[in-house]
């Protein structure tokens, strides 16, 4: 008797733990129910995968979609619908909101607004602080949490927390791996008078290497000190990452696609558009992110989609906001840069799939297997397309790689067994659910 699936995709070629090979999906009550030939089974819905790849969904795990509160620039709408647009089936959104996401209650109130509306699945990361140190060990665990953000710079909102007893009093009392913006907020204040009226070239130059550098120094030593898991966001320099290299047992790390792509030469022709925190830098800072890419040193990419409107982006430096879109176009950049010899394909699912599997425990996400969320980012490797604003989910409008071409495209968005996105079109209602994890799991 032949089994029954609910949907089937067929002769694709399956990027799992496997390695590729040509597979068919079935998919049962949104889980993964069977991987391989397939051929003598039925389903109520079949997709045809002939000539493309079929990935683990793709987990941007550092988003800004800034709602509540700075809803003219995203909000959760909007930012997911731009994730699905380009092959992400879940999110971790950040929360320099207003309100901070800070409490049981603003994390509640955004998993509500979430649910149901959102295109994609969600967590929300909570911000630690110095008047809620001793409640993140609960806080990390509640329903939807990613986990604890800090901001050791100050960047767009209002946590910061800089000193070294203000970051330990926070991880005393974490269990799981808490999340930084490793910028050192002391250096950044004396350099102030470096920034140049007019001129986002300047911004490398006030947030330098040294800053980077020196508080990524200073909170692996705190993790030590503490006994806590770190992971570091948004690595911009070659230095950091030499560092890393030697302290993987206690700090995971993050690269972004536009610390992977574009270079302080960029600011010529894009100016404020690319402006970030940390910020985009020398070629020799790209060579060296890309240098923990190949050696395994950068455990996940993220794109840290932080909107801004482009009215707000036109105020001239420093008065400009940091902050760029990124959430539509980390899939097609990076398989751009698959097809350009960069990193393997495998390469690209570990850092997209796998590895905020393992290093942020979710639980039956990131995998291409039986038990599995039905989770799949169906990609086509050889389609060639030109990245536009026009293309733009995101209620901002604007990318700063508009009219770039690129090779590898997003085709397909299935998050538990639904088709979301396929072609270019939502054609499925929104029906986000929050991630669980692993060491948080309902009782």
């Amino acid at each position: 008797m032949a089994t029954t699936y609910d949907l089937i995709l067929t002769g694709g070629t399956v990027v799992n733990h496997d390695g590729e090979g040509r597979r068919d999906v079935g998919v049962s009550a949104g889980r993964i129910a069977a991987i391989g030939d397939l051929g003598q089974a039925s389903a109520g819905e079949t997709i045809d995968c002939s000539g493309l790849h079929i990935l683990p969904g793709v987990v941007d795990s550092q988003v800004h979609f800034r709602e509540p509160g700075l809803e003219h620039k995203e909000d959760l709408e909007t930012g997911s619908r731009a994730a699905v647009l380009g092959g992400v089936t879940a999110v971790f959104e950040m929360p320099n909101t207003n309100p901070l996401t800070t409490s049981e209650a603003a994390l509640a109130d955004k998993v509500r607004r979430a649910t149901g509306r959102m295109h994609c699945d969600f967590a929300f990361w909570v911000g630690g602080t110095r008047d809620n140190a001793s409640d993140v060990g609960e806080l990390e665990r509640l329903p939807g949490a990613a986990g604890i953000k800090v901001f050791m710079g100050s960047s767009t909102g209002d946590l910061l927390v800089e000193d070294d007893e203000g970051v330990a009093s926070i991880l005393r009392n974490t269990r799981r791996r808490s999340a930084f913006h490793s910028e050192d907020e002391f250096r950044l204040r004396e350099r102030l008078g470096l920034r140049v009226e007019g001129d986002p070239s300047s911004h490398p130059v006030w947030r330098d290497e040294i800053a980077a550098l020196r508080c990524t120094e200073r909170l692996v030593r705190i993790a030590r000190q503490t006994r806590a898991r770190i992971h570091v966001l948004h690595i911009s320099t070659a230095e950091e990452i030499l560092f890393l290299e030697q302290h993987k047992d206690v700090a995971t790390c993050e690269a972004t696609p536009h610390h992977l792509t574009l270079t302080a030469d960029d600011y010529a022709r894009l100016g404020t558009l690319i402006q970030m925190n940390p910020p985009v830098r020398a070629a020799r800072h790209r060579d060296g992110v890309w240098h923990g890419i190949s050696q395994g040193i950068v455990d996940v990419l993220g794109s840290d989609h932080a909107p801004h409107t482009l009215a707000e982006k036109a105020k001239p430096y420093p008065a400009s906001p940091s902050g760029m879109t990124g959430v539509q176009t980390l899939v097609p950049i990076m398989l751009d840069h698959v097809n350009a010899g960069r990193l393997t394909l495998q390469r690209f699912v570990d850092l997209s799939s796998h590895g905020p599997q393992r290093i942020f425990g979710m639980a039956r996400k990131g995998r291409i297997a039986a038990g599995y969320d039905a989770d799949l980012t169906v990609v086509d490797m050889k389609r060639r397309e030109t990245i536009t604003n026009a293309q733009a989910g995101s209620k901002a409008g604007w990318t700063p790689y508009d009219g770039r071409e690129v090779t590898g495209w997003p085709v397909g968005t299935i998050i538990r067994g639904t088709r979301v996105m396929w072609e270019g079109e939502i054609v499925n209602p929104s029906q986000g659910r929050a991630v669980e994890f692993s060491e948080a799991l309902p009782a």
